[in-house]
């Protein structure tokens, strides 16, 4: 009986650990580009962060819980990760997993900040967190270099979604 008990419980707590591991793909600057340039009706957020950044971690749970919010209106946070290489992908899968994140991450492939910068913002000089947000039907993009409040994020993702005029 004892062993039985102990298969369900590994059983359970494997299933459970499946269910939670984040597949952190390897992305270049041109597949993040491609991601929200496609022209859907999707609303994309893309946020730029790395496990290192406190301010980026702080801005998480809320980027993740109002993008959420707002799934029925086509919206889809990605997470870039901007870690080292010796993070690639165990310790971001790990950092995603205690902090809850089920939002799509991805680590950016890249060491050339004068090269992938531009691409996302002329005026970005790769502080963190950064977030584009991109409605490609309506032409919306708008970028900030920033941690966002819960309230400013709100506020600005409602623009993308209506197409507002960028910042």
């Amino acid at each position: 009986m004892h062993l039985m008990k102990a298969i369900i419980i590994g059983a359970f707590v494997f299933c459970t650990l499946q269910v939670k591991a984040q597949n952190v793909q390897k992305w270049k600057i041109e597949d993040v580009v491609n991601y929200f340039s496609k022209k859907t009706d999707t609303i994309y957020v893309v946020n730029f962060w790395g496990t290192f950044c406190r301010p980026c971690v702080q801005e998480m749970p809320y980027l993740q819980s109002i993008t959420d919010k707002y799934k029925n209106q086509k919206v889809k946070l990605l997470l870039v990760s901007l870690d080292l290489p010796g993070y690639y992908p165990d310790k971001i899968a790990a950092f995603a997993a205690k902090n809850n994140i089920t939002a799509d991450i991805v680590w950016l492939d890249e060491t050339d900040a004068d090269h992938f910068c531009p691409q996302i913002d002329k005026k970005w000089q790769g502080d963190m967190p950064a977030t584009i947000l991109v409605n490609a039907k309506t032409g919306y993009k708008a970028f900030f270099a920033e941690e966002f409040t819960p309230e400013k994020f709100e506020a600005e993702l409602q623009k993308a979604i209506t197409g507002s005029v960028t910042n």
